[in-house]
């Protein structure tokens, strides 16, 4: 399997100032798989140590901070002498061994020829608990769940993926059907990478929605582990709504689907220990698409979205039957399959998201994002249906330079509107 963050990581092994670097993203999108296959291509040892398994680690940073001592130490875990010049140090499910989180510092300090990555499923809940941190002496990246061209690779389809990065828009058209099918797919599949793997083998969309369940679950039994005693129903609530709350007519977060009478202030905690965790996206709403476009932001209104498009399929119970159906899988929820598509491609390539509804109407525009000092607003349509009447009272209001329609049309630009297909949105990113 390739990951694009493989480049990424070449690059910050290269860097002069090069600092420790935290990995951060949901439990199962790869964390561990990417350091250590990143270990195999590019050193030649690496040394892997998980907090969570080998317990005895912690005793290693208990007694201070003196780098070469941690190092010697280190080697009487892994077997071999660490060697900064061609040793890749991992310190896996770090967020249980603080001491070791505040001691990247140190290394960072004292020994920054000693390649050290980091990383943990609930990291991001750790950090934000105001566990120890070495703020300013680490780098960090977060990683996602297999984009779209990621997922052509691992299904061996690169001759379609080069087409798509060539934007060769002549053989794309006469090649739709293919890249609609594949689309189809990486709907039902996500991108979650035990789940593409299997599927990459198998071709069983029943094995894989197994797979998918029994990555639900883990995160479900992450609630009642880790989270505050006091938030697990709230976070179950949250986390059992969001289908629900997609599938409204207007898909703002409304916390009287939780229960009668739900306020923000209870749920607030909840929201952010999903978003920390990295299971949950949330798009803040903005009133006018000002620069900087975070100055617009209106905070209390928000929608929320999964972390990956499969995990949304399959809370929503849609099966393998839906495939067949071309035009109820895009036009599911109203097209919000579809909207999850695109704002994980969005997230995936680190824009911050916002969507623009203004006060007391019913005009919409899905996303805006800030790209190039231009505030642009992407549309999603369902299918080839390209009437869109929130796009053009957002036009006429603020005259974009460019705005953007993805739908399964082909590629098409007119005045300051142009149609990306859905399949090849992530090429127009990049």
């Amino acid at each position: 399997m390739k990951r694009e963050a493989i480049e990424s990581l070449k690059k910050w092994k290269n860097k002069k100032d090069r600092k420790p670097l935290i990995i951060q993203g949901a439990r199962q999108v790869g964390k561990t798989w990417l350091m250590k296959e990143f270990g195999r291509l590019e050193f030649k040892q690496t040394a892997y140590f998980n907090f969570e398994v080998t317990k005895e680690l912690h005793s290693i940073f208990a007694n201070g901070f003196q780098t070469q001592k941690i190092i010697n130490s280190l080697n009487i875990f892994c077997g071999f002498n660490i060697e900064s010049n061609n040793t890749l140090i991992i310190f896996d499910e770090i967020q249980n061994c603080p001491e070791a989180i505040n001691a990247l510092k140190y290394f960072q300090e004292d020994s920054p020829e000693y390649a050290i990555m980091a990383a943990g499923s609930l990291l991001g809940v750790a950090i934000h608990q105001g566990s120890s941190f070495p703020v300013g002496k680490v780098e960090f990246m977060t990683l996602y769940p297999l984009n779209f061209h990621e997922f052509l690779l691992a299904l061996n389809k690169q001759d379609l993926l080069q087409l798509l990065e060539n934007a060769d828009e002549a053989m794309i058209k006469i090649l739709s059907n293919q890249f609609i099918e594949l689309l189809k797919s990486y709907y039902f599949i996500g991108g979650m990478p035990e789940v593409v793997k299997s599927f990459s083998i198998e071709k069983n969309y029943r094995e894989a929605r197994e797979i998918q369940n029994g990555i639900i679950r883990s995160y479900e039994n992450d609630f009642s582990k880790h989270a505050p005693i006091n938030q697990v129903p709230r976070i179950r609530l949250v986390w059992q709504s969001i289908v629900a709350q997609l599938a409204k007519e207007n898909s703002k977060f409304v916390y009287n689907l939780l229960r009668t009478g739900a306020r923000a202030k209870d749920f607030e905690m909840a929201l952010e220990w999903l978003k920390d965790a990295g299971l949950i996206h949330k798009v803040i709403r903005v009133s006018k698409p000002g620069l900087p476009i975070a100055s617009y932001a209106d905070w209390s209104d928000f929608k929320i979205y999964f972390n990956d498009i499969g995990l949304l399929c399959a809370m929503a119970e849609l099966n393998e039957d839906i495939l067949l159906k071309e035009e109820q899988l895009f036009t599911e929820f109203k097209g919000i399959i579809s909207e999850q598509f695109v704002l994980q491609h969005l997230v995936n390539k680190n824009y911050k998201v916002y969507y623009w509804n203004p006060e007391n109407a019913r005009s919409e525009i899905d996303f805006l994002i800030q790209k190039n000092n231009q505030i642009i607003p992407i549309e999603v349509k369902s299918s080839e249906n390209l009437t869109s009447k929130s796009l053009k009272v957002y036009q006429e209001k603020f005259n974009p330079e460019i705005s953007i329609r993805t739908s399964l049309s082909y590629y098409k630009k007119q005045d300051k509107l142009e149609n990306i297909p859905l399949y090849g949105f992530l090429n127009w990113l990049n």
